[in-house]
């Protein structure tokens, strides 16, 4: 015994961008919020709404939907901004709605390598399948550290 656990399961937070579903390591997400007052900074990316004080911090926000090259979208009630933390820094990104804690274990995640996909894979952890449905799992890392350089 070497003391790896093989097959560790990892939890998600799965949500919903138009019809897909993603999914982001719960231990990445510090809150999730209702949508709130968003304050505009000029000279972003279209896809950086603003930034919003949340609690005396400044959180900058990113659009999922805009991330995605996606049709903007009217927020509903089901419209949050999770709330995330990498490292010593809080990011907010406006989801269509939060469906669920996922637990996955190694085994339902694929690798997408498999599939040959543009840039967008840079962000892409996985597949993750769970009773038929499919939910992309990504690296907010990435996708923070990509939207970046952009």
């Amino acid at each position: 015994m070497d003391g790896m656990v093989k097959n560790e399961a990892r939890q998600f937070v799965v949500f919903k961008i138009g019809k897909e579903e993603y999914g982001v390591d719960i231990k990445k997400i510090t809150t999730i919020e209702r949508m709130m007052q968003i304050a505009r900074v000029p000279k972003t990316p279209e896809y950086i709404k603003g930034v919003i004080n949340l609690r005396g911090e400044i959180i900058p926000i990113m659009d999922m939907r805009l991330r995605f090259n996606l049709p903007q979208f009217e927020e509903t009630e089901d419209t949050r901004i999770i709330i995330i933390k990498i490292e010593d820094m809080s990011v907010g990104i406006i989801v269509d709605a939060v469906a669920e804690v996922l637990e996955l274990t190694d085994d339902a995640i694929e690798n997408i390598a498999n599939f040959s996909i543009d840039m967008s894979a840079d962000y892409i952890l996985g597949v993750g399948k769970v009773n038929g449905r499919i939910i992309t799992l990504l690296s907010i890392e990435k996708m923070i550290e990509i939207a970046g350089n952009e």
